[in-house]
């Protein structure tokens, strides 16, 4: 039999008294124990002298929680940092659940296409769609009473492995809903940072280069509407992005310029374009000596001569002086066919490729 002292501090468990006004996790101090009978006289700190009798099935247990002292600011204190350890241990719990989930989900253990799936993961959390939310983890202390599971993460964030049952319920109830809110929201955010990552052709976060965050003089990713494909989801997707710096707008459309080695892409993507063409209309017939005059009055035909990037455009302008030479600036960067072309920024999560060199978050 447990035996408790004068002066002992407790906290009420359960009693099967329906009158009294205590609830369980009510503190007091005792001031006898009759062992005889094993009861427990207290004194508790809502002015209650209800005693405790044992063997009729009344529970209390040993509390760390000081009597009152009066310091109103001090037990707030107190208080409050012990929610700030709750508060950190969920974040905690809630970010190491969403590398868990990650792993199944995106990461390498997870099957199929994990960029695809981590875009679609990404626009559920940012959409709050409810079929993406609920697949992901959440805090859950079902099949476990309330005081148990009370007990064992209040134990575990403060170190006090008894303060749970001198809490009073309101205290309670705010430690747990302050840890469940840490622990989703942490869920939330770790997951979306994963998702980033896995959703980026380069494997790096680039949600900074957002087309709605690009400013005149920022770093961006640009394409033109050729490159615009449908992907498996449905979704619009886009073969090949630039980086470059957007230095204007042209009749709505993006102005930018770009290193040479960007610009060697975008050449060596047209000529892709030019070659898909050719082959699109060799499968359909076209005789062999009209193709590149097919070829040549669709789509322009750039290449490089030195540093100069010659743009021939005179079958598809109908022009014979329509060839214009795109020389690099003092810096050695390209504004390649800003003018001609309708280049837009794009999402870079849109982008199966990205070509150059993309910035860090701080440098954006």
């Amino acid at each position: 039999m447990t035996s408790y002292k004068a002066g002992q501090r407790v906290a009420l468990v359960h009693t099967s008294d329906p009158h009294t006004l205590l609830r369980p996790g009510d503190t007091g101090t005792v001031r006898r124990h009759d062992q005889r009978h094993n009861i427990i006289e207290v004194t508790w700190d809502s002015g209650s002298t209800l005693s405790m009798s044992l063997n009729d099935g009344d529970r209390i247990a040993p509390a760390t929680t000081p009597p009152p002292t009066g310091d109103p600011v001090g037990e707030a204190t107190r208080w409050a940092a012990a929610l700030r350890r709750m508060r950190a241990a969920g974040t905690e719990a809630g970010r190491t659940a969403a590398e868990w989930w990650a792993q199944d989900a995106i990461g390498a253990r997870a099957g199929g296409d994990t960029r695809l799936a981590a875009r679609r993961t990404l626009a559920g959390v940012e959409d709050g769609d409810p079929a993406v939310l609920d697949a992901l983890p959440h805090f859950s202390s079902a099949g476990e009473s309330v005081d148990i599971a009370g007990w064992e993460l209040f134990a575990d964030a403060t170190g006090d492995t008894t303060g749970w049952f001198g809490l009073r319920i309101q205290q309670r109830d705010e430690a747990m809903a302050v840890y469940r809110d840490a622990y989703n929201t942490a869920v939330t955010d770790r997951i979306a940072d994963l998702c980033h990552l896995a959703a980026s052709p380069t494997g790096r976060d680039v949600s900074h280069l957002h087309p709605d965050r690009v400013r005149i003089g920022d770093v961006g990713v640009f394409s033109g509407d050729w490159a615009r494909t449908t992907g498996p989801d449905g979704a619009n997707r886009i073969e090949v992005g630039f980086v470059g710096t957007l230095i204007e707008h042209w009749n709505g459309w993006a102005v930018f310029s770009c290193t040479r080695e960007v610009a060697e892409a975008i050449v060596a993507d047209q000529q892709r374009h030019r070659d898909q063409y050719r082959d699109s209309l060799r499968d359909t017939g076209v005789p062999a000596d009209e193709l590149d005059r097919r070829v040549d009055a669709a789509l322009a035909d750039l290449s490089f001569d030195g540093d100069v990037i010659d743009a021939d455009q005179r079958a598809l302008s109908d022009d014979p002086d329509a060839i214009d030479r795109i020389t690099p600036d003092g810096d050695g960067r390209y504004v390649v066919m800003s003018r001609s072309w309708c280049w837009e920024a794009v999402d870079p999560y849109a982008c199966d490729r990205i070509v150059g060199d993309l910035p860090d978050p701080d440098q954006a």
